[in-house]
């Protein structure tokens, strides 16, 4: 099994101002010559780490890391004003022209891989290759899955500690319950409210819950942004048209993609990777049976490395 990189530091850090308030943090690191990769993190929210720049080999990969507007070192903090799934695929096309970069390859997970996708058919003329994982589709059944009933079949317990914070009454629209108490005035509310939010994420991404995980996802620095921007963009249905991403995939068709799924994952089930694979029939599809939904699953991160490998090549 191949593991992660040894870990590295950026050669260069910075923030692009991208109008309407927001300024995005974005890092480099690797190579300066090397294959331009963009690492578009989950969540949306999610916000990027040291040990995502570890999924590439620093010799053949000029490395691209960016918080998405709200999340992580970008401000200001678990903003929502201006912050929809246009205004992130802007942002991404505003930082491949402040680097510089004619075309680059696109590396992403969860909501990750949503945005990968969305950029892609946007820009495809800019986008050498995908590299995809833990497909999440964003269409209502999808959201509905993990927010309302599906998941909550398979981790009855850690269900009764999500739905803790909302009254019985409102139980039956829990996205829209959430989305009350997560921007509403009470501040000890707002973050109960968030931390049992992200904490069901974090205990559902593994094939077998990872304390470090679940602690990362509770922290409420973390949790405050996860839980906003991810409950306003699934109240706002991702802000893009149903199924979107999969009625658009021809326009993906001669770009060469990887997608890496675990069988078990929880988090966005195997059925969305299959649904993107039928639309994209020339995608390598690797589905790893030991998994859930995590890039730090052995078998996924596996996979992962292995297609950055092949992929670090691409003219």
């Amino acid at each position: 099994m191949l593991s992660l990189y040894p870990p590295i530091e950026p050669y260069h850090t910075g923030f692009i101002d991208v109008g309407d308030g927001h300024q995005i943090y974005y890092e480099l690191s690797g190579n300066p010559k090397g294959q331009p990769v963009l690492f578009i993190h989950g969540g949306p929210g999610g916000g990027c780490t040291a040990e995502h720049r570890r999924f590439f080999d620093p010799h053949a990969y000029q490395i691209i890391l960016f918080d998405q507007r709200g999340a992580g070192r970008s401000r200001p903090h678990a903003e929502l004003h201006h912050n929809t799934t246009t205004h992130l695929v802007n942002d991404i096309e505003q930082l491949r022209h402040h680097l510089q970069i004619e075309r680059w390859l696109l590396f992403g997970g969860s909501w990750g891989s949503t945005l990968s996708l969305l950029y892609a058919q946007s820009y495809p003329q800019h986008v050498k290759g995908l590299i995809l994982r833990g497909i999440f589709l964003c269409r209502d059944q999808d959201i509905d899955w993990f927010y309302q009933k599906g998941a909550s079949e398979f981790f009855p317990d850690h269900w009764q500690d999500f739905i803790a914070p909302i009254a019985k009454h409102e139980r039956q629209a829990l996205v829209q319950a959430y989305y009350s108490q997560l921007t509403g005035q009470d501040e000890v509310a707002r973050m109960r409210a968030a931390e049992a939010w992200s904490t069901w994420e974090g205990r559902t991404s593994n094939l077998k819950t990872d304390p470090a995980t679940v602690s990362y996802f509770a922290d409420p620095h973390h949790a405050l942004a996860m839980a906003r921007i991810e409950c306003h963009y699934f109240i706002h249905k991702a802000f893009i048209a149903p199924n979107q991403v999969l009625e658009q995939a021809e326009k993906l068709a001669s770009i060469p993609c990887t997608i890496i799924h675990g069988r078990y994952d929880m988090v966005c089930p195997v059925n969305q990777a299959f649904a993107l694979k039928q639309a994209l029939p020339n995608a390598e599809l690797v589905i790893c049976p030991k998994s859930g939904h995590s890039a730090f699953e052995a078998e996924i991160m596996h996979a992962l490395i292995c297609a950055t490998q092949r992929f670090s090549s691409l003219s």
